[in-house]
């Protein structure tokens, strides 16, 4: 698994969960149910103080673990055959976290891409 941080742009459903997303100047389409928790953050670090009632987005992460497919265009360029040995047909497993406050999202982790595979 990958953990890293990288900005990444979403395209949400009408209740805010991911249906597809630009990374690395691919698109993918989210092809299975998301998964959403939330973690805390060491807000402490981070910030001076925490203002009442600002809970959600200072003290908790939130997380959106989602399986995406290259779309057809990235598929034709590389799409997701060019993370290794994975083909462009296996989806890769992302885990995802969305800036309450600016609604940005950046990539987190990378699941199952960056190990080789054997025959």
């Amino acid at each position: 698994m990958g953990m890293f941080s990288e900005s990444v742009d979403v395209v949400c459903t009408a209740a805010g969960q991911p249906l597809k997303l630009q990374w690395a100047g691919r698109w993918y389409t989210v092809c299975a149910e998301p998964v959403r928790w939330y973690e805390r953050r060491q807000w402490w670090a981070e910030e001076s103080r925490a203002p009442l009632g600002s809970g959600p987005g200072l003290v908790d992460h939130e997380i959106w673990r989602v399986q995406v497919l290259a779309s057809d265009s990235s598929r034709a360029s590389g799409g997701a055959g060019s993370t290794g040995s994975q083909s462009p047909e296996e989806p890769l497993t992302l885990d995802l976290t969305r800036h309450i406050g600016s609604g940005r999202w950046r990539l987190l982790r990378i699941h199952d891409a960056l190990q080789p595979r054997t025959a």
